[in-house]
């Protein structure tokens, strides 16, 4: 209650600029969703809101821009560029199952396959959205069979390891 008293004090002048200090800390999962999701509104209302959190899956729902900090300024970004700039754009192709004939496929049209499995592989693409056809018909053209295909990635906490402890 004393969290949600003081975001109500804190709105009571209509301010333009917010500055939000771990709003969901010590909050149920329901109460802290509550507090999401009235934080997402006012950003709705193109309001400029400040959130510190630890939580980066919290940042990562609600935030356009995250700065991540350890004593001073170690990187800035939309959370999608960051997450981009650990691993930059990575594609799993799910198969009914993957030989080497279909990895040499993917090869021979230029792609940097990483990691392969009896029924997936892993390949880095630049622009996944124009690339996928090709890389795609190489597949079905040594006679893949597709199962699915997802783009993976990195999360934002895998960019804070990264960048603050170098993990």
């Amino acid at each position: 209650m004393k969290q949600k008293l003081a975001i109500g004090r804190a709105l009571i002048n209509d301010p333009e600029v917010l500055f939000l200090d771990e709003p969901t800390a010590n909050l149920d999962p329901e109460a802290a969703k509550t507090v999401r999701d009235f934080i997402l509104e006012l950003k709705k209302e193109r309001r400029t809101i400040f959130l510190n959190t630890h939580l980066l899956d919290e940042a990562e729902r609600i935030c356009d821009r995250v700065a991540i900090l350890k004593t001073r300024l170690v990187a800035t970004g939309s959370p999608r560029d960051l997450r981009r700039s650990l691993t930059g754009r990575k594609v799993k192709v799910q198969l009914q199952r993957v030989d080497d004939a279909i990895v040499s496929a993917v090869k021979s049209t230029g792609y940097e396959v990483g990691e392969v499995t009896s029924d997936s592989f892993v390949v880095d693409l630049d622009e996944p959205e124009k690339e996928n056809p090709e890389m795609l018909s190489s597949v079905q053209g040594a006679g893949g069979k597709v199962v699915f295909v997802t783009e993976v990635g990195s999360s934002l906490e895998d960019v804070y390891l990264k960048l603050v402890k170098g993990e």
